[in-house]
């Protein structure tokens, strides 16, 4: 029963870190460089729920559609002034300023929330039974909240003219700016759903544990493994790369300490640019 109720937990954070990784793996699959700023990104989301959470008295869950719309107008506007201008110079320059972007938004989440850790709902709720399971009502929320997202990203990708477009930039970006594919509007599109997705596993995140300045800089590890794993720039490769993640570091506290939950995602990241660079599902290298 313990195993089954680490595999639950280890669905839970694979749902947040998927979502994460799949907002990675798009920007690098367009962009061709690594968002370091991806995990306060997701810091960002869930505090600009919270406003709505405490303001109005709405569910997290209510409140998620301002926390997307702010995400994706920092993310519009970082790209814009910073990101766009220095597109075409080395990947390594763009990775840099993206760690110049992460401090930034994390700075000016402590200067408007402070640095005091705060949640959505105050009091202790007790978790359902279920087969013997303790269950969370936010838990069921995140897993089939993440299962309808990544079935419409799905339909997004291959039924529309867009998500086609997308991924023709993916596979050959010249290629397609030749094909007569609005290279910059797409570019603004792949934001847009990268931040989104950001904020919707900021949410989560927050609704899993609690909301502080950090919370998705200590995310970022896993979710790069995940990514990584998966194989870099391959959506549903984060897809799977997440939920290997999540379980390995759940089911890892059965030989260590919770704390160490981190350095499993850091070893299988290691593990996998070592033997196969590439990833499960072939992504660059």
């Amino acid at each position: 029963m313990d195993i089954l109720q680490l595999a639950f937990y280890g669905i839970v954070t694979g749902s947040i870190l998927a979502l994460g990784a799949i907002g990675v793996s798009l920007i690098f699959s367009i962009l061709r460089f690594a968002h370091f700023a991806h995990g306060d990104l997701m810091t960002v989301g869930a505090y600009v729920a919270l406003v709505p959470v405490k303001a109005l008295g709405i569910a997290p869950i209510v409140a998620m559609p301002f926390a997307i719309v702010v995400a994706a107008a920092v993310a519009i506007v970082t790209e814009k002034v910073l990101y766009r201008p220095l597109r075409g110079r080395s990947a390594i320059i763009l990775l840099i300023s993206s760690f110049g972007v992460a401090l930034i938004l994390r700075s000016l989440v402590q200067i408007i929330f402070g640095t005091a850790n705060h949640v959505y709902v105050e009091g202790i709720r007790m978790p359902m039974r279920i087969w013997g399971l303790r269950i969370k009502e936010d838990h069921i929320a995140i897993i089939v909240g993440t299962l309808v997202i990544i079935a419409a990203l799905h339909l997004f990708l291959t039924r529309t003219r867009f998500g086609k477009a997308l991924r023709a930039m993916s596979d050959d970006l010249n290629l397609a700016r030749l094909s007569g594919i609005p290279v910059n509007q797409m570019v603004t599109l792949t934001w847009v759903i990268a931040a989104a997705l950001a904020a919707v596993a900021g949410v989560f995140l927050a609704m899993d544990t609690r909301l502080q300045p950090g919370m998705g800089f200590h995310a970022l590890l896993p979710i790069f493994a995940a990514a990584i794993l998966g194989g870099i720039g391959r959506p549903y490769g984060a897809i799977l790369g997440g939920f290997v993640i999540g379980l390995a570091m759940e089911m890892s506290t059965l030989v260590i300490d919770p704390g160490y939950k981190s350095s499993v995602a850091f070893a299988i990241l290691v593990l996998t640019l070592l033997i196969r660079p590439q990833g499960i599902l072939k992504g660059a290298q």
